[in-house]
């Protein structure tokens, strides 16, 4: 494993996928029962993506988290599709996190809701509520974190949810992963957290495995900090740590 610093944030590149997705969970984990011992609840935010998988695997197997007393948010949801669908966040986060773990409570953005606006500000009030103390987030093949894509990314954004149109990008990203069956088939528009309310948490941990993120990677850390390349705003986060294994990191 090696260990570098890019202006304030640390980044760990792991010797694997699988080391990457223990070192990961076991950061979470720590950040976890730290909140936990001072008594209060724990409020996390999480990703809900392919590239998340071994991480979230491994942290349903850190042991000593009173899950019972963490709040769960997720960041991102697709306009117009129901919970059930197969590439609903809403059913990810149910699958992977609140079916296992068994949270307090798990917060869903309604991705059919009637009136998509008053859902952001109905959303955006539940993560305002409390400061969020962990936020565990991806990187997409094209820079973007949550749904905040280049187009639409804004390092200085005064809504905490918004409702924004998807770059094709991100669209044919995720019938690459296999979460729908054609570009046709993914929606234009989608609900996300934006980046201040992301950064704002206490603690954020990125986890970015596999090849097809690497150019995205060498942009986040060698490129601009710019919306370009809407990840390269982790390098002001010095409470953030970039987990990577030797895919993800082969092009720095």
């Amino acid at each position: 494993m090696k260990e570098l610093k890019v202006h304030g944030l640390r980044v760990e590149v792991c010797g694997s996928h699988g080391e990457l997705a223990a070192r990961a969970a076991a950061a979470a984990a720590a950040c976890l029962r730290s909140t936990l011992a001072g008594g209060a609840r724990a409020r996390v935010i999480l990703a809900s993506a392919a590239s998340q998988e071994r991480f979230l695997d491994a942290l349903t197997s850190e042991a000593g988290i009173e899950w019972s007393r963490v709040v769960c948010f997720h960041m991102d949801e697709y306009l117009g599709i129901g919970a059930d669908h197969p590439a609903s966040f809403r059913r990810f986060i149910r699958e992977r996190v609140e079916q296992p773990l068994r949270p307090a409570t798990v917060h869903y953005l309604g991705g059919e809701a009637d009136e998509p606006i008053e859902e952001c500000d109905r959303y955006a009030g539940l993560v305002r509520e409390a400061p969020v103390d962990l936020c565990v987030l991806g990187i997409g093949e094209n820079g973007h974190v949550a749904f905040n894509d280049p187009p639409v990314a804004n390092f200085e954004d005064p809504r905490t949810v918004k409702l924004v149109r998807l770059d094709e990008a991100c669209r044919r990203q995720q019938v690459g992963e296999g979460a729908f069956p054609s570009l046709e088939a993914v929606p234009q528009f989608a609900y996300t957290l934006t980046v201040p309310a992301l950064c704002a948490a206490r603690r954020m941990i990125a986890v970015v495995p596999e090849r097809r993120k690497a150019e995205a990677v060498r942009a986040a850390l060698r490129g601009p900090i710019h919306t370009v390349c809407p990840a390269s705003v982790l390098r002001r986060q010095s409470h953030a740590t970039l987990f990577l294994d030797p895919d993800s990191a082969s092009l720095l």
